[in-house]
């Protein structure tokens, strides 16, 4: 803008006095600095004890309990005694038929005690 394109602009410029400072000034900004947090505060903040320690140790937790759940029996399975590794394919059914047995039997016993005076 030109002086001549509005004078009564610049002789109101002209007249308005400087703001006068603080002698305060400097120190009020640096303190207004110091007190804003800058992203190294938010970023860094994740980093301190008081809240790396309880973060780190709830990772932990989840990992463990990710890993009992995915693997459960990794360690029994390579430590079988001797007579369980040497069982037949036989032995399986006859194992289901005295499951059979076992539960007809739990049956017929609870049968007789439903009839039967108490």
């Amino acid at each position: 803008m030109k002086r001549e394109d509005d004078q009564q602009l610049w002789d109101l410029l002209g007249e308005a006095g400087e703001p006068a400072l603080s002698p305060f000034f400097a120190r009020n900004v640096v303190r207004q600095v110091r007190q804003e947090k800058g992203w190294s505060e938010y970023v860094f903040g994740w980093l301190h004890p008081r809240r790396l320690i309880p973060a780190s140790a709830v990772a932990l937790a989840m990992v463990v309990a990710a890993l009992s759940v995915q693997f459960p029996m990794l360690d029994s399975l390579d430590n079988l005694p001797d007579t369980v590794a040497s069982i037949d394919p036989q032995d399986y059914e006859t194992v289901a038929d005295l499951d059979d047995l076992l539960a007809s039997e739990d049956d017929s016993l609870w049968n007789e005690n439903e009839s039967s005076p108490l």
